[in-house]
């Protein structure tokens, strides 16, 4: 069963009550194997492991281990793909891989919340499998924004989607620019509010992640650095 997010099978192995790492390892390489597909992939921070498990998949034929070193998606598609403790950095990156099953080894469950959301994976747990939800529960509601940042956003998302990169450098500048030159527009506006709007509009995770950094950075009274093209550049 494939996610709303992703085309192909995905799961994340969550570690539980009286449970173990090497349990939890286990349960992702028991349910990949059982997907169908191209060969395996490993990703894990580095090269060096102290799992026992991981190690015997890598010694099968066929298996490769990648690190975040260097690491493109390009290279797990149309793989079967185990991420090992990713970070948020590079779950937001998956947005996109073309791969043909995915499962997720949490290490932190901060690290994965936002992305389990999203994805709606099979949950590996202890004793049991939860399936994804065909109906999965809407994300806690907020305030509406005002009127013209709620057009801003989808302005944005909509410039976003014509890109397979995401935003632009010049239309994160507009965006900057805004935020400093109509600063009553966006102190109104919490950062959660704009993130759950981003989300909302099925902006890329990184995308997100860029719009919300900036308003939390001018909430903490920092400036930013635009170029002469959009230093006065207001949204109408």
């Amino acid at each position: 069963m494939s996610s709303d997010t992703y085309a192909f099978p995905v799961a994340v192995s969550q570690l539980g009550h009286e449970d173990s790492r090497e349990q939890q390892n286990a349960r992702a390489i028991k349910w990949l194997l059982e997907q169908s597909g191209g060969p395996v992939v490993v990703v894990t921070p580095q090269k060096r492991l102290d799992s026992e498990v991981l190690k015997r998949l890598l010694a099968r034929a066929g298996v490769t281990h990648l690190s975040w070193r260097g690491l493109s998606t390009g290279s797990l598609a149309r793989r079967r793909v185990i991420h090992a403790w990713p970070d948020r950095q590079h779950l937001n990156d998956l947005w996109g891989v073309d791969a043909d099953a995915l499962v997720v080894i949490e290490w932190g469950k901060a690290e994965t919340a936002e992305w389990i959301e999203d994805s709606n994976p099979v949950r590996l747990l202890r004793g049991r499998t939860v399936q994804q939800s065909s109906d999965p529960e809407s994300e806690a509601e907020t305030a509406p924004l005002p009127e013209d940042v709620d057009q801003i956003l989808e302005h944005i998302a909509a410039w976003a989607a014509g890109y397979d990169s995401g935003l632009k450098w010049n239309e994160e500048d507009k965006l900057k620019a805004d935020m400093m030159n109509c600063p009553r527009r966006w102190e109104q506006v919490t950062v959660e509010q704009v993130r759950a709007k981003c989300r909302a509009l099925k902006m890329r995770p990184k995308d997100v992640d860029t719009i919300t950094g900036y308003l939390q950075r001018r909430k903490e009274g920092r400036r930013f650095n635009v170029r002469s093209s959009y230093r006065t550049f207001r949204f109408s």
